[in-house]
């Protein structure tokens, strides 16, 4: 049994998600909440809410036993790239690039 749990065009760069989904790939729920919890990583917060999205899911729509599952996989892809202007010298502009990501957590059985 696989539960998934989307976030798209949350305003964090992919590499900064990146980093926070290396960690938490793999390990249990528990594991995972706790090193969310205390973890001073940008990602880390919207991680958790996510996470905590996808063990609502699977509680409610699959009727899981949350002791048993565990993150089998977390996606981060690029989402929109916000354009922005800054004003310059000499009446010149420079670009402003702000990233956005896509995270896809996926919780499975003990079992699988």
């Amino acid at each position: 049994m696989e539960t998934r749990a989307y976030l798209k065009g949350t305003r964090l760069s992919p590499q900064k998600a990146g980093l926070v989904a290396d960690v938490i790939r793999g390990k249990t729920i528990q594991e995972a909440m706790d090193f969310l919890s205390f973890s001073k990583k940008k990602g880390s917060e919207v991680m958790k809410k996510l996470l905590e999205s996808a063990i609502a899911n699977a509680e409610h729509n699959e009727n899981a036993d949350i002791d048993k599952l565990f993150v089998k996989s977390v996606i981060v892809n690029q989402g929109l790239r916000l354009k922005r202007m800054k004003p310059r010298a000499r009446g010149r502009a420079d670009r402003i690039i702000k990233p956005t990501c896509h995270i896809e957590i996926i919780l499975a059985d003990g079992e699988a």
